[in-house]
């Protein structure tokens, strides 16, 4: 008798690690035909994070070029602007499906937009602002070599 317990409790640690593994860390996600992994989102979703990389990709630019013109306050506000994440702001849905090498290239990512913002406010010689520009277009790289979003099956 003494043995179902034990047994019952194995079985529920084993589920809710499953579970933790499909929500939490591989999310919603399929081989893609490319070699990439596809990440499978509702067309919401999908239009919220293709939002999020074009405000990045703005930044870039914005901050390219106001470094010529030597205006490192343009550079700092455009960083800034995309250097603050809420995971709070972000649907439940979209936290579950997203892998947790997403999650957490995009929090890096901001990351480093923000240290960035952070570092021109504090005196950063612009000659290292490219440098360090770069190094936060490897996450662009790196997250665009491994994944897409593709639309989950009735994904509206």
């Amino acid at each position: 008798m003494r043995l179902v317990p034990w047994v019952l409790s194995g079985v529920l640690a084993i589920l809710l690690a499953a579970m933790t593994y499909m929500f939490v860390i591989r999310g919603s996600v399929r081989e893609a035909d490319d070699g990439r992994t596809a990440i499978l989102l509702s067309s919401g979703e999908r239009n919220l994070v293709l939002s999020e990389m074009r405000a990045f990709l703005e930044s870039v630019q914005q901050i390219v070029e106001a470094l010529p013109a030597g205006d490192l306050k343009s550079a700092e506000e455009a960083a800034r602007r995309v250097g603050r994440v809420d995971l709070n702001d972000l649907p439940a849905s979209l936290l579950r499906k997203l892998p947790a090498e997403v999650k957490a290239l995009g929090l890096d990512t901001h990351g480093k937009f923000y240290k960035l913002a952070s570092d021109i406010r504090n005196g950063l010689e612009q000659d290292r602002i490219l440098p360090r520009l770069a190094d936060i277009m490897t996450n662009c790289i790196g997250c665009h070599a491994s994944y897409r979003i593709d639309l989950e099956k009735g994904g509206m």
